[in-house]
């Protein structure tokens, strides 16, 4: 019998947690697993207790930034992640195909379908679906700042930041020789294809390609917002004529002033350069069994 640890962070997305719990007590295939949950108390916790508990899977309850935290601490190891996905984009656990829904996620660790994925990191930092600076930086900050969660919450901040902001200027130079300089609203370097709630940024991207997809989105207009998010998603984001798209191994990206940067999510303040690299099939995760070769 494999030991599964649920690791819960009780405020993730502005939802209460008991009743993925009673579902976890329902639905969770007790021939197969041993059981037991921890909360997290405070920021940096679930990494920490992934890294030291003892156990086969780890299961983070939670949204993008619990998930990036406990696979923080697995990374390498031969424990396997498990998700339960209950945040405010749940980014990476949509491209893997896991369900929102939470007795279908317990379902996903029945099936006890693991593969490993690639991790990314920014100056030595892992993420595993999108990291981003200028406008999505930006808003990822104020919406960790904000008391109130969710997606229109998200837009309506978006919505903020984009009237003040001008864009910056940035230089990506690829592993491949590959070299680009000039104005963006925002950088993205995906990992996973999405930021969450299906909103493809990099619909091209895969998790098991050993490669990292940059998006650099140059300025456009109010007017075109519309067209844009439609694109975004529907999964056609790369077809318009702002969309630059850059795909290698490894990346140094500068930009022209310091500002907010963030790592599936979390946000923090950086500096003007920035080393990125992927490890492939770093991660081992559970995934539905009709996704396992499809990421």
């Amino acid at each position: 019998m494999k030991e599964i640890v649920f690791i819960v962070n009780p405020i993730s997305g502005g939802k209460d947690k008991s009743g993925i719990l009673k579902a976890v007590e329902k639905h969770l295939d007790g021939s197969l697993y041993h059981a037991r949950v921890v909360f997290t108390e405070r920021a940096g916790q679930a990494e920490e207790l992934s890294r030291n508990l003892k156990a086969d899977v780890v299961v983070a309850v939670g949204g993008d930034g619990t998930v990036s935290e406990v696979a923080r601490g697995l990374v390498g190891s031969e424990k396997t992640l498990g998700i339960i996905p209950c945040g405010s984009g749940d980014g990476l656990a949509l491209h893997l195909g896991i369900s929102r829904i939470p007795a279908r996620a317990i379902n996903t660790l029945n099936e006890g379908c693991v593969t490993r994925i690639d991790a990314a990191t920014l100056d030595g930092k892992y993420f595993f679906c999108t990291a981003g600076m200028g406008l999505d930086a930006d808003v990822s900050l104020e919406f960790a700042r904000s008391t109130r969660r969710g997606l229109s919450r998200y837009i309506a901040l978006a919505w903020e930041e984009w009237k003040n902001h001008p864009g910056d200027l940035y230089t990506i130079k690829g592993s491949n020789g590959e070299t680009w300089s000039g104005k963006a609203v925002f950088l993205t370097v995906a990992n996973a294809n999405q930021w969450g709630n299906q909103a493809r940024i990099a619909p091209m991207a895969s998790l098991q390609d050993g490669l990292l997809d940059v998006i650099a989105v140059r300025p456009f207009s109010t007017l075109e917002i519309p067209d844009l998010a439609t694109r975004l998603m529907t999964g056609l984001a790369p077809t318009s004529r702002h969309f630059l798209h850059f795909s290698g191994s490894a990346f140094h990206i500068s930009r022209s002033r310091p500002g907010a940067i963030h790592c599936d999510g979390d946000p923090f303040e950086g500096g003007t350069e920035f080393d990125l690299s992927v490890s492939k099939d770093a991660l081992k995760v559970l995934v539905p069994s009709s996704r396992q070769k499809k990421l």
